[in-house]
Order: structure tokens, then sequence, then C-alpha cells
């Protein structure tokens, strides 16, 4: 059975249950706790992530470049997209509201236990984003 990459991704853009049900949904997916990046995170922990991107983006799209399944491992390419409206928290450090059109390419490589995310790596083109929405900029050679 092919997983789901749509449900995944309705829950870190379309909006969230309040209270216990946003924590609920996400258990519906992850295992609680997942490893992200090397770091246990909790249904609660992904849940208030989700809500700080869907605070980002007005008039959010997403769109699925490729999806690569192995036994229990998924590698999902994708874009978010919208319009920049809320703070971005980036390895950099946030970034304020620009109203400027903002793009994000990402890279899940998602293991799966009993069905459900249990470790996730992932990656973001955070310099691209940044870069767009004026955040940075290349300094002149020599």
């Amino acid at each position: 059975m092919a997983f789901d990459v749509d449900r995944l991704l309705r829950l870190w853009t379309d909006p969230l249950p309040d209270g216990p049900a946003a924590e609920d949904a996400f258990r519906a997916v992850y295992t609680d706790p997942v490893t992200v990046n090397g770091a246990g995170l909790t249904a609660a922990d992904l849940a208030a992530r989700a809500r700080a991107v869907q605070a980002t983006f007005a008039d959010a799209e997403r769109e699925v470049v490729s999806v690569v399944e192995d036994g229990d491992r998924v590698a999902v390419a994708f874009r978010m997209r919208g319009r920049h409206v809320g703070t971005l928290h980036t390895a950099a450090g946030p970034v304020a509201a620009t109203g400027r059109h903002l793009e994000l390419r990402v890279i899940d490589v998602l293991t799966l236990r009993a069905g459900r995310i249990g470790e996730v790596f992932m990656v973001a083109d955070e310099l691209g984003a940044l870069a767009a929405v004026g955040a940075v900029h290349l300094a002149p050679a020599g």
C-alpha cells in the first residue's frame, strides 16, 4: 500500500483542530515521539511546529515533486509556497514577514514503523528562500 503523502502534507499546511485533536492528528501519521534530524519530538512539538509553518504563509500551496518508496522508507521532495506573512524560522535565525512570495523546497526521508513515521531526515533549501525574500544577499567578490 502506498504511503499517503497528501495526508502528511495537509498536517503542515491546512489549519489544525484546536486542543488535543491536533496532537491526535499527528499521532495518526507519526509515532510519538518521532526522531527528526536526530532529535526526539512529541506530537505536541509537531503540532506547534505545524502551526508556526502555517502562520508563515498566506494562500499556502504545496506541490509534490517526487515520491520514492522502498519498503519502510519513503523519500518525498516537495515545494511549499505562499505569501510570507509570518515569521519564518530558519537555521540562520528568524525572518520577519516580508509580504513577498516565499517558496521552500524540501526533501524528507521518512522511515515508517507499523505504518507511521518513526524517523525523519529532512533538508530544506532555506538559502534560496532567504534570497527570494531579500533576507540575504551575495557579498561582492574581493
